[in-house]
């Protein structure tokens, strides 16, 4: 395959609909579960800049076309592309990526996404720093960075690490999936809406002509159910999972679990520690680290950080980690990486620290944010 043909354009993947004073941006790549490529972020850091500066918009919407709202970021592309000796391209896109999330962390206009389906990583970074955060009986969301040998990004370090106790650590740790009613009570999700009312919803958000977040609110709110956790949702767990995941370190967050489920025969557990043994011990230290940085930081200072990890991990600066957890389970997909390290005990604190440092060349610098007027009061905020 020549490197070329990966970059090869898929049309009108992203599609936008006018409305009076509405606009609703649709990810439209639904045969790959609307996976974000380089093309669709530039489209849409295009789009929602254009909307921010056109007075006669009032509301953006966002959404997925088919059944995944956005099952992350196009890796596949960037690892072959970094293999076939394209590393710009790789940096290119995760600098798009983080600014998109940026702008829309600080809109100046309210945005309602409807989060019909699957949503991972990148999807999450979209969503996730929006105002309204709209789920289904549908919705099923997960950040399985760890397992790919990566760590969770896309200003997961601001917005998990806000969540209620250490749900957060919990999430980015296990890449365990929740479902719309867990989102919601987690503080994920703002609204619940059934599935069959998403199209009568948009119908009457397409009446707005205001900025207003109390009408945009009362709309949403007027289509919301309390949605009721099941018996066995891991968020029925919260003390704990609060208990095991506030340790300092993750070999302290294993020994924790394991020491649960002596006592405690629950199937959760048991996924916990089999997640946590499994998925890159280099990428478990590296996340943790972050989340708990990004309690005291704004979403600013989270997504420069997370880019600068990102290109320790795309320029291999440390481990080969995300290249084999790709080939095992995106390419060759045989489900069985060989992490180096192998073991948790064998990730040093200096190999941790070195994610967090500068890159030394020529060809790398700091991730540059545009200047937003309305980002200082994200810098203590909860979801």
């Amino acid at each position: 395959m020549a490197f070329p043909d990966l970059l090869h354009k898929e049309r009108d993947q992203i599609l936008v609909q006018s409305n009076s004073h509405v606009r609703t941006v649709i990810l439209n790549r639904p045969q790959k579960l609307n996976v974000l490529s380089h093309e669709m972020v530039s489209q849409l850091l295009k789009n929602f800049k254009a909307f921010e500066e056109d007075n006669d918009v009032k509301l953006v919407i966002l959404k997925g076309k088919g059944k995944a709202f956005c099952a992350g970021g196009d890796v596949t592309s960037v690892i072959l592309s970094i293999t076939y000796g394209h590393w710009i391209y790789g940096a290119k896109f995760y600098s798009n990526l983080l600014t998109l999330d940026y702008i829309l962390a600080t809109y100046k206009k309210p945005q309602v996404c409807l989060i019909n389906g699957m949503i991972m990583g990148g999807g999450a970074g979209l969503s996730m720093n929006g105002k309204f955060r709209v789920v289904t009986e549908n919705t099923i969301f997960a950040m399985p960075e760890a397992s790919l040998g990566l760590f969770p990004d896309v200003g997961a370090s601001y917005f998990l690490s806000r969540l209620s106790g250490f749900f957060g650590e919990y999430i980015g740790l296990t890449g365990t999936r929740l479902d719309g009613a867990e989102m919601l009570a987690c503080g994920l999700a703002t609204h619940f809406v059934l599935s069959m009312n998403l199209p009568s919803l948009e119908e009457e958000l397409n009446k707005v002509d205001s900025s207003d977040l109390t009408i945009i609110s009362t709309i949403i709110d007027s289509f919301s159910l309390t949605s009721i956790l099941k018996e066995d949702s891991v968020y029925r767990r919260i003390d704990i999972i609060n208990k095991c995941f506030s340790k300092g370190t993750v070999e302290e967050i294993l020994s924790a679990l394991e020491y649960e489920a002596i006592n405690k025969k629950d199937d959760w557990i048991g996924s916990a520690v089999k997640s946590l043994k499994t998925s890159s011990p280099t990428s478990l230290k590296v996340f943790l680290k972050s989340i708990r940085e990004g309690r005291t930081q704004g979403i600013d200072q989270c997504l420069i950080r997370e880019y600068k990890m990102a290109c320790h991990a795309v320029r291999r600066t440390v481990t080969d980690d995300l290249f084999e957890g790709c080939r095992a389970a995106l390419l060759d997909k045989d489900k069985k990486p060989k992490w180096k390290p192998s073991k948790l005990e064998l990730v040093c604190k200096e190999m941790v620290d070195q994610y967090f440092i500068a890159i030394d060349g020529d060809d790398w610098e700091e991730l540059q944010l545009p200047i937003r007027s309305n980002s200082t009061k994200l810098a203590t905020a909860k979801l």
